[in-house]
Parts: structure tokens; C-alpha cells; sequence
């Protein structure tokens, strides 16, 4: 039986789980900005990750993000900016 985080997943459009899974994934999107976002906090976005991956591509993140500070806004760097490429707008 899916716990409530899970069941609340699966509410949300594919499109949305789609981007909960992918902004996850990114090393420099806290879980913070997913729980904004969504309503899906830290111990939530685990308990989809484990139900919605295969157990090697779970522990795989698992071993990822855990004790990344970019992860969590309280942690990080106040230079850390999400998405910033200096090279993206080269002219």
C-alpha cells in the first residue's frame, strides 16, 4: 500500500511528476524548492523517489544527494544560484 506522499504523486498531472522526479534529480534544486512547488517535502520526495525508481537507480540518488549542501537552501553557499551557467549567454 502507497503511503500518503505517494498517493499525493500520483494526483498531480504527468507532467507535474514528471518535474518533481526531474527536479530531484538536479544537484542544485533544493528540496525546499520542490515542497514550495509541489507540497512535497524532503522524507515525501524520498518515499516517491524509492517508490517510482528501481532499487539500483534509488540508491544511486540516495548515495547522490545525501549530504549534498546544494540540496538543502540552509546548507548552501549564498553564491550557489540555481541554474547559472556563465557560459550560457556567451555571445
Amino acid at each position: 500500500m502507497p503511503k500518503a506522499a505517494v498517493k499525493r504523486f500520483r494526483r498531480l498531472p504527468e507532467e507535474e511528476q514528471s518535474r518533481v522526479i526531474e527536479m530531484a534529480w538536479e544537484d542544485r534544486t533544493p528540496f525546499e524548492a520542490i515542497d514550495t512547488l509541489f507540497g512535497l517535502g524532503e522524507p515525501d520526495v524520498i518515499e516517491v523517489m524509492r517508490h517510482q525508481l528501481k532499487p539500483a537507480s534509488f540508491r544511486l540518488w540516495r548515495k547522490r544527494v545525501t549530504g549534498r549542501t546544494t540540496k538543502h537552501t540552509a546548507l548552501r553557499s549564498p553564491d550557489v544560484l540555481r541554474g547559472y551557467c556563465p557560459t550560457q549567454y556567451k555571445r
